[in-house]
């Protein structure tokens, strides 16, 4: 039996036509929301720290919701595989809604990094239920394009995020940031509603190919290890406030530690053979964390040399990023129209080209003294990188998955985005503390991090299965 909010598989179809309209502009329009809230918060955390006396928790503000993420991203992807995404996108939304209700009306400190850590459980599961409402609802061939709307959703918010709530912050309150944000994700959930139905019942589960009665476990070990993941990142993310006078290798061995214990946590929550890069989807979803390592771990101190190195005023320093984003976009609009025109693996190799030479030129600027120019040009290279190989990973991870893992490898690859991210962010921030001068520092940074990228061009050709003449 198929519910008859279901769609039948329309390739000509686009996504912004019926039947997919409405489901098309809540899902991004979810994703947007999400993504707004996470750049604005960057933006008001200076001024929500000082009026909260809160500055012994302002780096946990920001660790907390990524640590707690990867809980809800386990949970969302499990519930998801059991009973589809209806639930676990009504519980995310519900989470999501209760953390900015929590942070937005903080009177403290430690009642805001509460309202942060229910917001990131929230917005974590909300990814990986969008994941798979994606593979239940639109048809293969409409996938490149509603995964570029999906980057395109991120990347918007870089544009306007931090201007609009500096906006908000000073006409009205740094509250409604947070408040604010509430009102419109209500109305972005229903438009979503009427296809949750169908995409979720029993009868529309056998019908896409699961066996009547069959239904996964809970898992409730992969829960505990992404707990562990989660204290992992957090520990590394603290690593850097470790000092023991008796004992100055302190800080390194607590950062080894987590770091340890993070790939220990992470290895049951992806496909086996991940960490090894085996061909086909262990390597899709390295090649995802590895990506998010690279690019953002170099993106975030690209402002800062170009303020320290070439005098560049703050707010021109952050245009360095819109460039970026606006690559991001365009490259990701450019690989959902050609589709298979575009090979997946074409795709994934050249975006992870790009973003190596990106990072490549930030650090021959950073060490060399070129112009600040070279590594303004180099940043659109990696966003058009970016945004050819994300939407692409996104494509291929559900390509490979059945009905009875879509949840399980959604969350995967969100978890290794997530703790890609994270994990090089934190470690970055060790390598930059490690130098005795700032060029030596950023060098530094840009050498690990143009590391990570050589290791995402070399799994970038095992992302497809090996041809059999090959063999």
């Amino acid at each position: 039996m198929r519910d008859s909010t279901l769609p039948a598989a329309h390739p000509a179809t686009g996504i912004f036509r019926p039947p997919y309209f409405w489901v098309t502009l809540g899902t991004c329009a979810l994703v947007f929301l999400a993504a707004f809230e996470s750049l604005a918060v960057t933006t008001i955390m200076p001024l929500v720290s000082r009026e909260l006396n809160g500055a012994s928790l302002y780096a946990l503000a920001f660790a907390g919701p990524l640590a707690t993420g990867v809980i809800g991203m386990v949970g969302a992807g499990n519930w998801s595989d059991r009973r589809g995404p209806a639930m676990p996108l009504y519980t995310s939304v519900a989470l999501f809604v209760a953390g900015l209700l929590i942070a937005g009306t903080s009177v403290s400190m430690p009642m805001l990094v509460a309202g942060r850590l229910v917001q990131g459980l929230g917005g974590g599961a909300l990814t990986v239920a969008l994941y798979v409402l994606v593979a239940r609802f639109f048809p293969g061939p409409l996938h490149p394009k509603i995964f570029a709307a999906f980057s395109a959703a991120w990347v918007i918010p870089s544009l306007v995020g931090p201007f609009a709530a500096g906006v908000v912050a000073q006409v009205f309150s740094w509250h409604w940031v947070f408040l604010g944000v509430v009102g419109l994700v209500i109305p972005a959930l229903a438009m979503i509603a009427p296809v949750l139905r169908g995409v979720s019942e029993p009868d529309g589960l056998e019908a896409a190919g699961r066996p009547k009665g069959k239904v996964p476990p809970w898992a409730l070990g992969r829960l505990g290890w992404a707990a562990l993941a989660a204290l992992a990142v957090l520990g590394l993310n603290l690593s850097a406030d470790v000092r023991i006078p008796a004992f100055p290798a302190a800080m390194a061995l607590v950062a080894c530690a987590a770091v340890v214990l993070a790939l220990v946590a992470v290895r049951p929550l992806v496909p086996a053979g991940t960490l090894t890069a085996r061909r086909g989807l262990p390597s899709v979803i390295l090649a995802r964390g590895l990506a998010s390592a690279s690019f953002f771990g170099a993106e975030v101190y690209l402002p800062y040399l170009l303020i320290d190195q070439s005098g560049f005023p703050p707010t021109l320093a952050g245009l360095t990023l819109t460039g970026g984003a606006l690559a991001w976009a365009g490259a990701a609009a450019v690989q959902g129209r050609l589709g298979s025109r575009l090979p997946d693996l074409r795709a994934v190799q050249v975006g992870s080209l790009m973003v190596l030479a990106a990072v490549l030129l930030a650090l021959a600027t950073a060490a060399l003294h070129w112009p600040a120019a070279v590594a303004l040009a180099g940043w659109v290279l990696a966003g058009g990188g970016m945004g050819l190989l994300y939407p692409r990973l996104s494509v291929m991870t559900l390509a490979l998955s059945s009905k009875e893992n879509e949840g399980f490898n959604s969350s995967a690859m969100s978890i290794s985005d997530s703790l890609g991210g994270a994990l090089s962010l934190a470690a970055t921030g060790i390598v930059f503390a490690a130098f005795t001068t700032a060029v030596q520092s950023f060098a530094g940074v840009f050498a690990f991090t143009a590391a990570i990228g050589v290791a995402a061009a070399l799994v970038a050709p095992r992302v497809t299965a090996r041809k059999a003449s090959a063999d």
